[in-house]
Parts: C-alpha cells; structure tokens; sequence
C-alpha cells in the first residue's frame, strides 16, 4: 500500500494517546510519509485512530466520503473497530505499507429528517445505528415504519434502532437484535423495549429506503446518530434512513478474526 500522507486522530482527554501519537509521527516520518495531527483531507492515503471506537465513529464520515482507509489502535474500551492493541501497532503498520492486510467495506448509513411543509434537512452519517429514543418515560412512542413503499408495521416502544451489520453489536445488541457478520450487505430495524413481545428485530436487504414516522402526540423523541443528537422528532415528521454511497474501509488486524474479538470482547464461553 502506497502511502505519502497519513492522518493522526488522537482521543482526547489523556495523555498516553497524544505520546503514542507523537512516536508515531516519528515512525511515519523515518520513511518518508508526512503526518497531521487531528484533520481528514482528501489528499491522505491513510487514518490511524489512536483512542476507542468512540474516537473512530466521530470520524468515520469524514473517511468514508473521502475513500481513506482507517486502522484503529486501540486505546479506549471494548475496541470492536480500533482493533489493533499498542503493542502490535508496528508490526500492523509494516503489513499496511507491505500491501499484506484486509481493507474491510463497512456499510454506513445516511439519515435526515423530513419536517412537514419544509425543505429536508441535511443528511447525517453513522457506521453504527440512527437511534430514536424517548426521554419521557412513561409515554410509549408508535412509529409507523416503511421499507421503501412496503409497510413493515407500527412499532410501539420506547423507540428504535436502525443498524448496520457493523453497528449490530453496539446498541442493537443491548435492544435484543442479532449480531450479524460485517461483509452481510442488509439493515437492521430493532425496536426498543417493544409494548408488543411479538415485535422482533427485521433484517432487510441494504438497498431499501427505511421511512418511520410518529403516530400521536408525543414529547422529548430525539435522534441519535452514532451517540450523537441529530434532531428533535415531532407528530408527523418522517425520517428517512437509507444505506450511504461510500463505505467505511477499515483495515482489520491481521492477527484477529472476527470470531476471535467476538469471543474476546463478548466473553463468549466464560473467559
């Protein structure tokens, strides 16, 4: 892999990223590829996310829109995207400028919201989920919901999550929803805290344009992208959730299957 230019994305808030982030200029610098700190341009041939998967989904639309390969090493949580540990981080590098690693397409997600008698607002991107989530927690929001002009149902919960295969285990596994392998072209519908026990999760081909809108007077229905506040929902507003143009490339350890951080991370089997 060719690489003149690579971006730094260092987590904030503690020191020992911004050292490693440091040394790692050092490592790019010894041959002979330029380095920035904190910024995604076009002109970069790689990212490296040093921080947690929360580091790496802040810039993931940034990435995805502009076809940057992105690694993650990880020095935050869970590490389901920044796979790479501090210690193998070299030796992954090497991989990356020897052309010997997996460059993954990871569906993403585009939503905006359509506000009655007016223009649509702008799209937001997630390689997780688009959440809608209720503050009030003694009202129960019905949300009746669409793939493409086929009526799915009218969901009562406490909201819903849209999810990509790469997000289906973030918010989606808490709700219930299965977890699905990364390379499975599909969307998942997963309704939150259902009033209905038959209201299972729905996966559907990633081609589909996913509409849902309040039914009912309802208070306080956020949309949450990615952890984000994306807007405030309102009785007939519609939302329109669809699969993004450009995917995310993620450069996958070449040392873990995806199994093996499934196992690891989920402690699957007891440890």
């Amino acid at each position: 892999m060719k690489i003149k230019k690579a971006g730094i994305i260092i987590k904030r808030g503690s020191p020992e990223p911004r050292r490693i982030g440091k040394e790692l200029a050092e490592w790019f610098g010894q041959r002979g590829i330029a380095t920035v700190a904190d910024e995604v341009t076009p002109d970069m041939d790689i990212l490296v996310i040093l921080g947690g998967d929360g580091t790496l989904l802040h810039i993931a639309a940034q990435a995805g829109r502009f076809n940057i390969p992105v690694v993650g090493i990880n020095l935050g949580g869970l590490g389901f995207l920044t796979e790479v540990a501090v210690d193998e981080y070299q030796q992954v590098l090497d991989s990356i400028l020897a052309g010997s690693v997996r460059i993954e397409l990871r569906t993403m997600l585009k939503a905006r919201l359509r506000k009655k008698g007016l223009p649509a607002g702008d799209f937001h991107y997630a390689l997780n989920e688009v959440a809608i989530s209720k503050d009030n927690i003694e009202q129960i929001v019905e949300l009746s919901t669409w793939a493409d002009r086929d009526f799915i149902t009218a969901y009562k919960a406490d909201g819903l999550i849209f999810s990509t295969p790469t997000g289906s285990t973030a918010y989606n596994l808490s709700a219930g929803g299965p977890i699905v392998h990364p390379d499975l072209p599909c969307l998942l519908v997963t309704p939150i805290c259902p009033f209905m026990l038959e209201s299972r999760p729905v996966l559907l081909p990633a081609t589909v344009t996913l509409t849902t809108r309040l039914s009912g007077p309802v208070t306080n229905v956020k949309i949450i992208v990615d952890g984000r506040f994306a807007g405030q929902m309102e009785e007939e507003d519609i939302l329109e959730v669809t699969t993004a143009e450009n995917p995310l490339r993620l450069i996958s350890s070449p040392n873990k299957s995806y199994f093996e951080i499934l196992r690891n991370k989920l402690n699957w089997g007891g440890g």
